[in-house]
């Protein structure tokens, strides 16, 4: 078999079209630079008998120009990806075509959350107004992508992504197999890394790694600093002297240096990272116990009911995830509730570091919020101070901290890559990106591709949160 070129049969007629494309658009993009120094932005304007028109200067065509081939290059890259769907026989696909095969399901998935989230915008809140926010609709649909792949991971990678496949080490993207066996995939679409393992399927599963870890720390982190936050800035006195002075020592220590002692296996076998979970993972459970207490004190069943709801749930998931004694074990022979010992060093890790810095956006957004009119309402009423701070102050800060959470979860994917990188993620052959990155470096200077491909996928996903984060933010600040 020979090895797949990257655009198949479609770069026959496609190649030459996007070449002349990037050209295009390059002379276009120096153009407007040099005639928005040189000549100015501003349109010219002539009178013709009484009306005054508008004509356009030789900047405004340089940047429809560069607006039009840009779209034009963005449907090139569409059709290579829908040609390489349609088109039969991996071979003809080429490399972007048999990953974008693989991918089906994502695209799918993909289309039918924007046709929904556009049909139905205005019924959705925040997520609908995203959608008129170009920014914010690019990277709802970077984030979207990743989220759907790890979803659909198992359905998308061609090989185990952590089993060796061949003899031949860093074979380049597109290499097919030595003697494949029956139904096995035949070609490494791109590239394997020093040990014949598929670097395609690596950085597959490496999202679903990641995307089981960073939006659950972070929101574990919220938990803790918006329960801590909220009072400190509510009552302030000694109360806020203490807790922020805890916040500040956290804040004090580098980060990546506290990542690194908190994950070390010395630092594991003294017990820390456990005695840190018993805290950590008790805040959610006083936090919804807190929230249904305010709310429905007044309806002592509905509050029984949520609250106990809450304590039997929460602790069965509290005994499993921190102490790994999930009593379900003993019943049907295995946990529904569990962490192995290097997931909890990184849980835990990446809650106790983020935990000061929402504590001290949640403590600020109270201490300017309940000024307000609505708080000197409530107490005017009678409410309770947690009632205060949980239904009245919380709500008018959500915009931003959604904003804050998505912009965090990206913090978050990049410390565990770094993590990773530095030998220290979840386990030593753990798909994730950061060790697939460590793995593909060693030899970086001979072969780009395995410490590439995984470099790149995690900056789409943190430019996504990012893009996201900002549209987000535009649009609350409309509300």
């Amino acid at each position: 078999m020979e090895t797949l070129t990257w655009t198949g049969n479609a770069g026959t007629y496609l190649n030459p079209v996007l070449a002349a494309a990037l050209a295009a658009f390059g002379v276009a993009l120096l153009a407007q630079i040099v005639l928005g120094v040189f000549s100015g932005a501003a349109a010219s304007v002539s009178a013709q008998g009484n009306t005054l028109v508008a004509r356009r200067s030789p900047f405004d065509f340089a940047v429809l120009a560069v607006r039009s081939i840009g779209l034009l290059i963005l449907a090139l890259a569409v059709l290579y990806l829908v040609i390489g769907i349609v088109t039969p026989g991996v071979p003809s696909k080429g490399i972007i075509g048999a990953a974008s095969t693989q991918f089906l399901p994502v695209w799918a998935a993909l289309i039918a959350t924007f046709v929904l989230c556009i049909l139905y915008k205005r019924r959705l809140g925040l997520l609908g107004k995203l959608f008129d926010s170009p920014v914010g609709m690019v990277g709802f649909g970077l984030v979207m992508f990743w989220v759907y792949t790890a979803i659909f991971a198992d359905f998308i990678i061609t090989m185990d992504p952590i089993s060796q496949f061949g003899r031949v080490k860093n074979p380049p993207p597109g290499t097919p197999l030595v003697a494949p066996a029956e139904g096995q995939y035949a070609y490494f679409l791109l590239g394997a890394d020093h040990l014949a393992r598929d670097v395609f399927s690596r950085v597959v599963m490496g999202a679903r790694r990641v995307l089981m870890i960073a939006p659950a720390a972070t929101a574990f982190a919220f938990m803790v600093g918006v329960t801590l936050g909220l009072p400190a800035g509510y009552f302030g006195g000694k109360l806020d002297t203490i807790l922020s002075f805890i916040s500040n020592l956290v804040l004090a220590f580098p980060v990546i240096l506290l990542f690194y002692l908190l994950v070390t296996p010395e630092i594991r076998n003294t017990g820390i990272p456990i005695y840190l979970a018993a805290v950590l993972f008790f805040f959610p459970i006083v936090f919804f116990c807190i929230l249904f207490q305010s709310r429905y004190f007044t309806d002592p069943p509905k509050r029984n009911l949520l609250i106990g709801a809450t304590l039997v749930i929460g602790l069965w998931a509290y005994s499993g995830l921190a102490f790994n004694a999930d009593p379900i074990r003993y019943l049907i022979g295995r946990p529904i509730w569990s962490m192995d010992p290097n997931l909890l060093n990184v849980f835990v890790s990446v809650v106790f570091v983020n935990s000061p810095t929402v504590f001290r956006i949640v403590r600020g957004i109270v201490m300017d919020l309940k000024a307000r009119d609505y708080v000197a309402a409530g107490m005017t009423r009678g409410e309770s101070p947690w009632y205060i701070m949980l239904w009245e102050i919380l709500p008018n800060a959500r915009g931003p901290l959604i904003v804050d959470f998505c912009l965090r979860i990206g913090y978050t994917t990049i410390l565990l890559g770094t993590l990773g990188f530095f030998g220290l993620g979840v386990s030593p052959e753990s798909p994730d990106w950061g060790s697939t990155i460590d793995d593909g470096r060693k030899l970086l200077s001979l072969y780009l591709h395995p410490a590439v491909t995984p470099a790149l996928a995690l900056m789409s996903l943190v430019l996504g949160l990012n893009l996201l984060a900002d549209g987000l933010r535009e649009e609350s600040l409309r509300d």
